[in-house]
């Protein structure tokens, strides 16, 4: 079996000179990552709340470096206890970069700016994902070095397009590639391409790179099923920090209480069991059962078992003949209600609460060994914490965000992002792009056109996507000394 590293993972697009024989080429690629502008603009887009509905809740940004610091743990703790890694370690540095960078793709208003995005570029390609726009970003959008690099910077030579994006190493490049397989071209004429789902992949233009990543991974021709372990170890650690952050920002807000995640509409827990039954298929395939909405429910009871826990003044109450069902029904209703509103109100217990389920997932991290390529040992949650994590990262997404206050938002947010693709999409509206955008767009074919609005649009903070917008359409009074 190939080493878990090698010299050829520190290969790059352009082979470029490392003076610092003190920092390795991972470091160089963290360093890349944070200095770029996309980092700096996940803070303007909405993990689940939108910014300005308070500073407490987090974003694209303050998420990403909790995913981060979650996976560089996971990476240590199977480094220390794991007998696969006692002589060839985890790189920690490539499984936090893979966290930090891993929504770099997202556009601005979440999964409705996604869905707009695609829309509006099934036309022309395969759509728009945002985990593929995230490889697009790191090895061809940021600005930092082009294929003739130092001595010409030129975006485009004699029509062919120079960007090598932030120049990262190969291994780097896999901690990102989620889902290993091209995005099919759809077309807007078929019935079955109609259908508002955005399709998960890489951008058929990006196929190349990604057999480069593989072959440079694995150390030669590679077709088969392709996903590293730093990738596999950032997916769990993006998928703890969903189901405990997340939550951590709607008790804050208000919207929910523990409690009220028991008594939600039956269709909300039927949809959470459908999609967790779906992914124990894909994931899990030698799991012989599925779970029902009474598991679910048993598994917010084992979650939440702090609201319902009885002492001694409890059991005197249950065991008082005297009392009736009807006052100790009444007596332990309010009891539980105060419990679930100092769950949510108070931060102490907030704060105790995610560090002890975070605690908890870690303990269920563990490794399915891949026969010839130790690259491809996939890291993952045992089935019984998978099941945990997805029941309470499913919850959030359709008893919160797919509630109606958060989707109308979003939906306002889509119909501003396919306003502002068709204004610029007109003739003669690549003038309302900026300059460096602008040099692109005018350098390619139809397709390159389209992706080059899409890629701009992408790139948007949601406050930057409504100040656009309104200066296109909305009352607000124009400027022309604002930049783009």
């Amino acid at each position: 079996m190939r080493p878990l590293y090698s010299v050829s993972d520190y290969g790059r697009v352009v082979n470029t000179h490392n003076p610092e024989t003190y920092r390795d080429e991972w470091r160089r690629d963290y360093a890349r990552l944070i200095h770029s502008a996309s980092f700096r603009r996940l803070q303007g887009k909405t993990q689940v709340f939108p910014g300005h509905e308070g500073d407490f809740f987090r974003n694209r940004l303050t998420h990403s470096l909790e995913v981060a610091q979650i996976a560089k743990s996971i990476a240590i703790k199977l480094n220390a206890t794991h007998e696969l890694f006692a002589e060839h370690k985890l790189a920690p540095d490539i499984v936090e970069f893979a966290g930090l960078a891993h929504d770099l793709g997202h556009p601005p208003f979440g999964h409705n700016g996604e869905e707009a995005l695609d829309e509006c570029m099934r036309e022309y390609s395969g759509g728009f994902e945002g985990n593929a726009q995230t490889l697009r970003i790191l090895s061809r959008l940021e600005k930092k070095v082009t294929l003739n690099t130092p001595t010409d910077l030129s975006p485009f030579i004699d029509g062919v397009d120079q960007r090598c994006g932030l120049n990262l190493t190969f291994r780097s490049l896999a901690s990102i590639l989620k889902y290993d397989s091209v995005i099919p071209v759809r077309s807007a004429d078929r019935e079955e391409d109609k259908q508002n789902k955005v399709v998960k992949g890489y951008y058929e233009s990006d196929s190349a790179l990604v057999q480069k990543v593989k072959s440079s991974v694995i150390g030669e021709e590679y077709t088969d099923e392709f996903k590293s372990v730093e990738c596999s170890i950032m997916d769990i650690a993006d998928d703890i920090a969903y189901s405990t952050y997340d939550l951590e920002d709607v008790f804050k807000s208000g919207f929910l209480r523990p409690l009220d995640l028991f008594a939600l509409d039956e269709s909300i827990y039927e949809a959470v069991v459908a999609t967790i039954n779906k992914r124990l298929k894909r994931q899990y395939p030698d799991y012989d059962r599925e779970i029902s909405v009474k598991d679910a429910k048993e598994i917010l009871h084992d979650v939440f078992s702090e609201l319902f826990t009885f002492g001694t003044e409890q059991l005197s109450i249950l065991r008082n003949r005297k009392t009736s069902n009807e006052y100790k029904k009444m007596y332990f209703s309010v009891e539980a209600e105060q419990r679930s509103r100092h769950y949510a109100e108070d931060g102490y217990s907030r704060t105790t609460f995610t560090s002890n389920l975070v605690q908890v997932f870690l303990q269920g991290v563990e490794v399915k060994p891949h026969e010839k390529f130790s690259q491809l040992h996939k890291v993952r949650l045992d089935v019984k914490t998978f099941i945990v994590v997805e029941v309470l990262k499913n919850i959030t997404f359709e008893a919160v965000i797919r509630a109606p206050a958060l989707q109308v938002v979003e939906f306002r947010g889509k119909d501003m992002i396919k306003k502002i693709f068709g204004a610029i999409n007109e003739k003669g509206g690549d003038r309302l792009l900026p300059k460096d955008f602008r040099e692109v767009y005018r350098n390619g074919d139809e397709l390159n056109r389209c992706r080059t609005i899409c890629d701009f649009i992408a790139g948007m903070t949601d406050r930057y996507a409504i100040e656009f917008y309104s200066r296109l359409f909305g009352a607000n009074g124009m400027t022309m000394h604002k930049p783009l």
